[in-house]
Parts: structure tokens; C-alpha cells; sequence
């Protein structure tokens, strides 16, 4: 409220103007007419103004605890101090003092003092003979009133003048009682005060109170306006209630930040390492550092560094079924019972385990049928009702109804022609209902916008695209949101109870983040900022980026590399010395490229020869640079064969960068880009012991090289720590057990077209024609494994029954190293086309020379159903079904049969 504002404008600072002020009193404030003519309020103002510069017109009033915030402030309290009077934190007043409306507040208060503070005489006036009271015996009932409040005590003490000030003028009340004219800074402190006191303890800031009372509360005290700006996810802070915008922030692989944070390997070498306890320990460490940062720029509120919030928008578990996609550098392949124990990983390790308070709020992206990046604002996919749900859906059933994610965004593509942004099946119907899903859904950047512009093409209103996408489900969205949801409500087009059911699911999970409760009370708020890019956290990367390698072909056995008995060492490559952060991280802090991870791990006296040798891409070109001089591909292939030739070995480091493969940029080919398959043969033929590295997001068909390298190692874009783990895999001190998340195909014409959604067209290995060129779940050891005594707890179940399957794993190899044990499932006979394989379970487990292990699986009968179009549901059909497990898809060790028997359906 303004310092001249009419509380009588203002319903709840009148009602609690009304409960604290004798009654007297307040007629004379509400009715300033009745007062003496001569000493009217604007009089007050005119004389003050004469020495003070008026503050500027604003159609954003401060409130009330900014204007007490400014007084504290002028008597020489500190922010901290501030905040803890007012009950804000420390940044809210630091954020105040930079508003112009805040200084010139100062401005105005400064001057105002120093009025004050000249000695004064009150003027004798007389009213019907009475004498005139002056400044020692007036208006006790303030002071006392003052003495039991110590909200008003505190605003009288920061609002009063310095000693010695009087009062300059007297009114003359009803009664014909006088008294002093009440400055109108000291009137504002105390109606503000008078008004806290109504509500010091408002429900919704009661951390003793429920949640859903909590939020309730909030929500019936804001303005239409106030709940449109909420749900404009980056809008402005809805100052009446210093509640901050949400600026949510991205954690794919790594918090972004604008300083470093701890890089792990992208998300699909993540996927590689088959860990859901290593990939949930990453989740943890990303989270805290997430936290770390929220806390710092809280205890420190003048740090120069970005302010995000708590809200973030991963993992992404779109799947990989299109291999050309540009975003698979992000997912977790193309399997969704892989995807989904991965996704449930990830978004417990972001959330945390607290059964009151959110580590972080964790958005699943993108729901859903995403993953084409040509035309994916207007694109709609056709996908029928079975592969929908078979397919395209159980992981996010998975991170919802088993993971709690909280958040889910919306796609851009439409589904069977209805743009997902306002999919009433999809938000609905399917997320809210059938999963109970109790988070809030949000749109993709410029979802509205997308669609009106897209889908639509200017077709529908901002006001329609807004509301309709509020009423299929959509809670939380951009700018459009903010601007246009006030006129749909007054449109009839959206009810003011569905704009509250969506603000109280947005609303629920900032309170469960604790942005509403004191930080004592909140367990992640002593998190310290010690944990950013610490020494445990770079530790936890490197191991992750070994786990992630994939050896896919070792001839001779030529790896391990003894590095003792090499003098030589070629590093050849346009990946050798660059560094790829892959999408959504922040900065990477000291990162290891391959030559520099091969310089740490090498023998001292070893020589490493380095020669580029190749080109991915042509270089972009940042606006306002020169460009670089031409790449001389002749002359630098002629420098990698000679070093190639004086080297024992040649280690060659090829890939992809984001300029082939990113957001917004599908892949043309599956082939190795530029002029590197070239380099790959070149150096091949001048030294036989050629290993080469790829680094890379999506397949890569490479029939030549797997052919004739010496041996293949899958190597992804792996982090920080990235270099040394690749050294660590090459010489031995890491024996490799990454296993491929997707299919890697024999040829582009195994694959069908990018608009066929249908996977039993020839997609991933459950359908795929032909004989890949390296099967979902393949990858070598330097050790040997032997599987024996698969058992089932029975041969026979009930459709709604559970089956337990152990197997027994030895280490029948020199070294210690880990398996991953994989389980799949087949129905021999079925109605409907099923896959040759279908995931349902995987273990990875460490054995040393000689030791036995026996796993034991879980297996569910509703992990064998198939979905019904009929009954639009999952049954599972009668028969027999083939349980296989093995090392990879295609690489079955043991094998045996159950019977399903016949039930209800």
C-alpha cells in the first residue's frame, strides 16, 4: 500500500484499521472531510513537499513490509536484520533496494526526516475555547496501543521522527476533541502494522498447519491477475506476497549454472552403464549441488551469480526408437523397461527421501511420443492405440506412479492430430486419473504459442489456445498464460475452479519445496555450497563415465593395452583433443579430454604423437568472428598416417558433435560425418594395431571398422572425467561393461521411415529386420562369464501372479569384472504380433576371478500382458512363454518355459 493511499481502498487493512483503532479515531481517518478545514492531510502534504522531491507516480504501489523495510533500513538496520523483523529472507529486501519505487522511498524518507527534525512550535489554536493539546498529552490510545503490538511497535519506532520532532498541525475531531494530525508516513507504518497484527500468522506461511489447508489459504487471497502471473513459470514476483518466480532450471547430465558445477557423462552413456544405483548416487550428488546453489544465494543475496530456483526440468525419457534423432544424446535408448528403472533412479535421486519436504521437483520430459526434431511445433504423430500404451508410455507410468516425479511437461507434437499442449487424453484422462499423478503439468517452451502458430496456424485465439490448454490439463505455461488467462476467465472460457485446481498443483509443490517455511525447518537447506565440483562428486563422474564404456569388438585381445611394453602411442582424431558438454549441463570445471587422459595415464617415458588428421563438421562461425582458415584435409590425413607409422599403436577418436546431433538438428545419415571414415582407413593401413574410439550420442553404422579395426570402443560424450576414463578402460585399470541402450543397424535400409511410430515395422531389436550390426545390450569384458542352474519358482502361473527366476553367474576369467545380466521374455503363440524379445529385468554385478553369484529376478505376470484394443486394457493371454537370459539380446546363455494359465480377464 502506498504511503497515500486511502486505506479505506484496501478491505483488509480497513478491517484491521478498524480492529486496532479506537473508534474515534478511525471515523476521523476514514472521514478526513470532518476534520478542521485548516488542517487537512493535504495541507501536511503540501508543507513536506516544499522540501521533499515527490516519489514517482507507479501503478505498483509498494507494500506495506517494503515500506517498512525502507524506514528499518534509514534508522540503520541491517538486511539481515530487516529480513528477520519482517519475516522475509534476506534476498526479498536486497531485491526491494534495487526497485526504484524502493529508492526513491529511501530518498523520500531521508528527506523527511530531516523536516521532521527541525524544532517546531505548535501553533495555539482554539475551538470553542478548548485548549489546543499538544505532542506530550495526545493520543495515548496509539501509544498504548503501540505497547501491546509488537508489529506497530516496531513500524512507530522505524516511522518516528528523531527526538526533539514535533508535530506540526492538530485536527479537530467530531467530538471537538484535538488532537495531532498524524504524519502520513507514521499512519501508513501503523495501518501496515494494524494489519499484520489481523493476520501475523496467516495460515498458508503456518508450517504447523496441512499442506492442502496451506495452499488453499494462499490461493483465496490472490487476485486474478496475481494467479495468471504464478502460473508463468519464468514471470514477474508477485511482490504483494513476495512470492519469487519459479525460474526453474535444467540438471540433464549436470546443474546449469553460470559458473562450474560437476559434469557426468549425457544421459545416453548413462544409460550404457544398465546402474540404476550408480545413475540414482549421480541423481543425489546433482541434486545437492542444485541445492547448494539455492542455499548460497539465499545466505548470500549480493552474490553475482545466477538465482535459479528448485523446479527442474529432468530427466528426459522420451525414447530412441527413431536413431536419427537428434536429442538421443539425452534419453536413455530405446527400451522402455530400461528407460523406465532408469527414469525412477534418476527422479528419486533429484526429489530426495524426505516424507514432508522436495529435495528438488523433478520434470519428466517430454510427454509424450516425442522424438523428431524437424517440424516438431506442427508435426502430429499417428500412433495407434496399442503401441501407445504398450510402447510410447510405461516408463512414465513407471516415474509416476512408482518414481512421484512432480512434474511432467507437455510436448510440442500432436498426437493422432490433437496437439499435446491441450490433450485431454493424454493430461487428463491417462496422467491424472489412470496414474493419480498429483504433480502439475507445464508446456514445453512457447507451448501456447506453438500452438496457435503450428498446430493451429493463427486459427485460435491466445485467449481459446490458453484456456483450452487449462482445461485438457495443462498447469503451468509462459508468458501467454500470465497475459491472457484473466480475459478467458471473464470470456467464459475457463472456470475460475479449474484456474485454481491448476495453480493449487503448481502451488503444492512450492510449498513442499519449502519456499514457504522457515529454512530450520526445511533439511535440504543445509546443504553447504562445499559440495559444487567437490572432490567426491568428480570422483563419482569418472566413475560413471567407466562404467559407461562399451567395448564392441576387441581382436587378439589386443586390449588391454600394457602400457609398460609401449614406447609409442599415435592419438589421432578430431575428437582427440576436444571437449563435447552434451545438452542441459552447466560448465564443466578442468575437463579431460582423451589426449590429455591418455597423457595422465600413460608411462612416463611413453611418447604420445598427436595429429588431428580428420574434420566432423565445418566449424560454425560465431557472429561477429572471423572465420577459420580452411581445414587442409590432404595435408592433415598425411600427418595422422605418419604418426600412425612411428607409433606401436594408433588410437584413433572419432564421433559426432553437437552440430550433427542436438535440439532442433536430426541426423541425415547414421554414417560417421565429415571425413573421418576416411581418416579411419588410412591409418588402418599404415598401422594394424588400430584402435578406434567413438564418441558419440545416436548409433553409428560402421560396418568397415568394425570389420577391419584391430578393436571398437564406445565411448559417448563422457564428462568431466571423460579422458581419464577412456585411458583407464584402454590400459586395463578398468575392465569395461557397458552395454548398448539401442540397436545399432546393420545399414540405413534396415530402418523405416522417421514418421512410422509403429515399432513392429522393423524398430529397435523387439522388431528389427535382420541382423544389426550390434544388438541392444551387447558389450565384451577382458574377463569370461559362465551362466548356469536357471530356476523358476514354478512352471506354471496365474495371469495376476508373480514368478521368480534365479540364475547363477561365474567369473571364469583372469580379471575382476562386472556382468550385466539380462533377462528377456517371449510369447510363443499370440493373437497379436509380439516382440522377439521384450526386456524384464537386469542386473549389474562385480564377481572376481573364480567367484559365483546367484541373481534372483522378480517377475511379475503382468509383465508378460500384451494391451488389448478390445478391452482397452493389459491382459495377459494364456500359453507358453520363453524366459531367456543372457548377456545381451542376441547373446542367450540359459533359457526355459512357463505355462500361463487360463484366468479372468
Amino acid at each position: 500500500m502506498h504511503p497515500n493511499s486511502n486505506p479505506k481502498g484496501h478491505p483488509a487493512l480497513a478491517r484491521a484499521i478498524s480492529a486496532a483503532l479506537p473508534h474515534d479515531l478511525l471515523t476521523h481517518l476514514q472521514a478526513p472531510e470532518r476534520a478542521t478545514k485548516t488542517h487537512t492531510a493535504p495541507q501536511l502534504q503540501r508543507q513536506l513537499r516544499k522540501s521533499n522531491p515527490p516519489r514517482p507516480p507507479s501503478n505498483k504501489p509498494l507494500h506495506p513490509n517494503q515500506l517498512s523495510a525502507a524506514r528499518l533500513l534509514l534508522a540503520g538496520h541491517r538486511v539481515k536484520d530487516v529480513a528477520s523483523v519482517l519475516h522475509v529472507d534476506p534476498y526479498t529486501v536486497t531485491r526491494w533496494k534495487k526497485d526504484p519505487r524502493f529508492q526513491s522511498e529511501l530518498r523520500y524518507q531521508t528527506d523527511l526526516h530531516s523536516t521532521l527534525d527541525a524544532p517546531q512550535k505548535p501553533t495555539p489554536r482554539h475551538n470553542h475555547g478548548a485548549p489546543v493539546q499538544n505532542e506530550a498529552n495526545s493520543m495515548p490510545s496509539i501509544a498504548e496501543f503501540a505497547k501491546t503490538s509488537p508489529g506497530a511497535r516496531m513500524a512507530l519506532d522505524a516511522a518516528t521522527p528523531p527526538a526533539g520532532a514535533t508535530f506540526l498541525k492538530t485536527r479537530t475531531m467530531p467530538n471537538h476533541t484535538k488532537i495531532p494530525c498524524v504524519p502520513l508516513l507514521l499512519l501508513c507504518a501503523l495501518v501496515a502494522a494494524f494489519s499484520a497484527r489481523a493476520d501475523d500468522n496467516p495460515l498458508y506461511l503456518n508450517p504447523a498447519q496441512p499442506l492442502d489447508a496451506r495452499v488453499h489459504d494462499l490461493i483465496s487471497r490472490l487476485t486474478l491477475e496475481e494467479k495468471a502471473t504464478l502460473l508463468n513459470h519464468n514471470g514477474p514476483d508477485v511482490e504483494r506476497f513476495h512470492i519469487r518466480s519459479d525460474k526453474w532450471n535444467q540438471c540433464l547430465h549436470g546443474v546449469v549454472w553460470d559458473r562450474p558445477t560437476t559434469m557426468f557423462p549425457v544421459s545416453i552413456a548413462m544409460a550404457a552403464t544398465w546402474d540404476t544405483d550408480l545413475l540414482h548416487q549421480e541423481a543425489v550428488a546433482i541434486s545437492d549441488e542444485a541445492r547448494a546453489i539455492y542455499n548460497l544465494w539465499h545466505q548470500q543475496p549480493d552474490l553475482k551469480a545466477q538465482h535459479k530456483g528448485l523446479i527442474y526440468r529432468a530427466p528426459v525419457i522420451n525414447i530412441s526408437r527413431n536413431p536419427y534423432w537428434g536429442r538421443i544424446e539425452e534419453c536413455y535408448g530405446e527400451d522402455p523397461f530400461l528407460t523406465g528403472r532408469l527414469g525412477v533412479a534418476y527422479v528419486t535421486g533429484l526429489q530426495g527421501d524426505d516424507p514432508k519436504y522436495l529435495k528438488l521437483a523433478s520434470t519428466l520430459k517430454h510427454y509424450a511420443v516425442n522424438n523428431v526434431e524437424k517440424n516438431r511445433q506442427s508435426l502430429s504423430a499417428t500412433v495407434d492405440e496399442r503401441m501407445l500404451h504398450e510402447y510410447w508410455l510405461p516408463h512414465f507410468r513407471d516415474c509416476i506412479v512408482e518414481g512421484h516425479a512432480q512434474s511432467v511437461m507437455a510436448s510440442y507434437n500432436a498426437i493422432n492430430g490433437v496437439p499435446n499442449n491441450m490433450n485431454p487424453l493424454m493430461l487428463t484422462d491417462i496422467l491424472k486419473k489412470q496414474w493419480g499423478f498429483d504433480g502439475f503439468v507445464v508446456s514445453d517452451l512457447g507451448g501456447v504459442d506453438t500452438m496457435v502458430k503450428g498446430h493451429e496456424k493463427g486459427k485460435m485465439t491466445y485467449e481459446e489456445a490458453v484456456a483450452r490448454s487449462i482445461n485438457a490439463g495443462c498447469d503451468f505455461s509462459d508468458k501467454e498464460f500470465m497475459t491472457y488467462i484473466p480475459a478467458a476467465v471473464k470470456q467464459g472460457l475457463l472456470t475460475q475452479s479449474r484456474l485454481d485446481d491448476a495453480l493449487y498443483s503448481v502451488m503444492r509443490d512450492r510449498f513442499r519445496l519449502g519456499e514457504f517455511d522457515p529454512p530450520e525447518n526445511v533439511p535440504y537447506s543445509k546443504i553447504s555450497p562445499d559440495v559444487i565440483c567437490s572432490p567426491a562428486h568428480r570422483q563419482l563422474a569418472l566413475k560413471a563415465a567407466q562404467e559407461s564404456i562399451v567395448l564392441l569388438t576387441n581382436k587378439d585381445h589386443i586390449l588391454p593395452l600394457d602400457k609398460s611394453k609401449l614406447k609409442s602411442i599415435a592419438v589421432i582424431g578430431p575428437q582427440a583433443d576436444q571437449f563435447i558438454t552434451g545438452g542441459y549441463s552447466g560448465r564443466a570445471k578442468d575437463p579431460v579430454t582423451p589426449l590429455k587422459g591418455l597423457k595422465n595415464r600413460a608411462a612416463p617415458e611413453t611418447q604420445i604423437l598427436y595429429a588431428i588428421g580428420g574434420e566432423i563438421a565445418p566449424p560454425r562461425t560465431a557472429r561477429g568472428q572471423q572465420p577459420p582458415p580452411p581445414f587442409n584435409k590432404e595435408e592433415e590425413l598425411q600427418k595422422a598416417v605418419d604418426a600412425a607409422k612411428n607409433a606401436d599403436v594408433a588410437i584413433i577418436f572419432v564421433g559426432t558433435t553437437r552440430d550433427i546431433e542436438a535440439e532442433g538438428r536430426d541426423r541425415t545419415s547414421l554414417a560417421l560425418p565429415g571425413n573421418q571414415e576416411d581418416l579411419v582407413k588410412a591409418v588402418v593401413a599404415a598401422n594394424p594395431r588400430t584402435i578406434v574410439v567413438l564418441m558419440n550420442a545416436g548409433p553409428l553404422t560402421i560396418p568397415w571398422i568394425k570389420e577391419n579395426a584391430a578393436a571398437v570402443v564406445e565411448a559417448w560424450w563422457g564428462g568431466e572425467e571423460g579422458g581419464n576414463a577412456i585411458a583407464d578402460v584402454l590400459f586395463g585399470n578398468v575392465n569395461p561393461a557397458g552395454r548398448l541402450p539401442y540397436t545399432v543397424y546393420a545399414s540405413a535400409d534396415q530402418v523405416p521411415p522417421q514418421d512410422e511410430y509403429d515399432i513392429t515395422k522393423g524398430f529397435t531389436y523387439m522388431y528389427v529386420n535382420g541382423q544389426p550390426l550390434f544388438p541392444f545390450g551387447h558389450g565384451l569384458s577382458y574377463t569370461a562369464f559362465e551362466y548356469a542352474n536357471l530356476k523358476l519358482s514354478a512352471t506354471t502361473v496365474d495371469p495376476t501372479g508373480n514368478l521368480s527366476v534365479s540364475i547363477d553367474i561365474k567369473n571364469t576369467g583372469p580379471t575382476t569384472g562386472d556382468e550385466v545380466v539380462q533377462l528377456y521374455v517371449h510369447q510363443q503363440t499370440s493373437s497379436v504380433k509380439r516382440p522377439t524379445k521384450e526386456l524384464r529385468g537386469f542386473r549389474r554385478t562385480t564377481l572376481k576371478p573364480g567367484e559365483t553369484r546367484t541373481l534372483t529376478f522378480a517377475l511379475p505376470a503382468e509383465k508378460l500382458a500384451f494391451y488389448d484394443v478390445k478391452t482397452h486394457g493389459f491382459i495377459v493371454n494364456p500359453g507358453a512363454f520363453d524366459i531367456m537370459i543372457g548377456s545381451s539380446s542376441a547373446d542367450i546363455r540359459a533359457k526355459a518355459q512357463i505355462e500361463v494359465k487360463a484366468g479372468d480377464h
